[in-house]
């Protein structure tokens, strides 16, 4: 009713659209408001259907996108009265056994990338499959934090992390002085990994024992994977699990979630910013 007498330039003010209808000022405000928010929230449950692990703060800035004028204080209220705020339960990982080989000391800690390809992370987790396990490896550049590389196998042998390795140095071909994360896992400390890094003049880093803060964008990642993946699907076997996967890393994760540290955007979108920046023109 205000936006509408605004918008066809009604003489009429506010106080004597009150006086009209018989209401009070705050009763108007009260109405015109909870009619807007019928939209928000409508708008709300769709992206919950799509993002159900959505917080908050990121369905303010996927409404935004949409072009809703709304703050992160109205959604929050919205999300709560519609019990739409996320509530996340922890959970168990595999116990893994200790290796002799070496390690390396932790080049990532404090850097913060500035471009593509100078730093990799690397890390792996696991899926439940009708009793049996399967295990999912990934890299991601810590710059744009998009998912460059992965393999999913039945087993957790070296063979898995050197697929999603060959898979991220394919689509990158990236220069030497390239550093790659990890942790001190058996597979990446295995001498086969270390001489395809060694071999590209890629520079190895760990984290230091027991501590997975070194890896924290990884981590970060896993969470992601795991709640808005693996824990929402129930796949009929590895072929299905691979498929669904690779549609989460290559397409939703990389094309279509909004990411926090990138302006919420999304990592493909972020590094096609990054792209233009640099063929951009230099004025004389």
């Amino acid at each position: 009713m205000i936006r509408l007498a605004r918008e066809q330039g009604s003489n009429l003010n506010i106080t004597a659209l009150t006086r009209l209808f018989g209401i009070s000022r705050s009763s108007l405000y009260r109405i015109e408001g909870q009619s807007a928010d019928v939209a928000i929230r409508d708008e709300i449950y769709a992206i919950a259907i799509d993002w159900p692990q959505y917080g908050y703060r990121t369905v303010t800035k996927e409404l935004q996108r949409r072009g809703f004028r709304v703050n992160a204080k109205r959604v929050r209220r919205i999300m709560r009265i519609e019990g739409l705020l996320c509530r996340r339960k922890p959970s168990r990982g595999l116990p893994y056994r200790k290796h002799g080989y070496g390690a390396h000391p932790n080049l990532a800690r404090g850097l913060k990338p500035t471009a593509i390809n100078q730093l990799w992370v690397t890390d792996f987790t696991y899926v439940r499959l009708f009793g049996a396990y399967l295990f999912v490896a990934i890299v991601l550049d810590a710059h744009s934090r998009r998912c460059i590389g992965w393999a999913i196998a039945p087993h957790f042998r070296t063979e898995l992390t050197i697929e999603a390795l060959q898979m991220a140095l394919r689509r990158r071909n990236p220069k030497a002085g390239l550093i790659h994360h990890s942790d001190r896992g058996g597979s990446y400390s295995a001498d086969d990994y270390v001489s395809i890094l060694r071999g590209r003049g890629i520079k190895i880093s760990m984290s230091r024992p027991a501590t997975p803060s070194d890896n924290a964008i990884c981590e970060r990642f896993m969470r992601t994977f795991k709640s808005e993946e693996i824990r929402v699907r129930d796949y009929l076997d590895h072929a299905d699990a691979r498929r669904l996967i690779a549609r989460f890393l290559d397409h939703t994760y990389n094309e279509r979630r909004l990411h926090s540290s990138l302006g919420y955007r999304p990592p493909a979108e972020f590094e096609s910013m990054i792209n233009e920046a640099t063929l951009m023109p230099i004025p004389a």
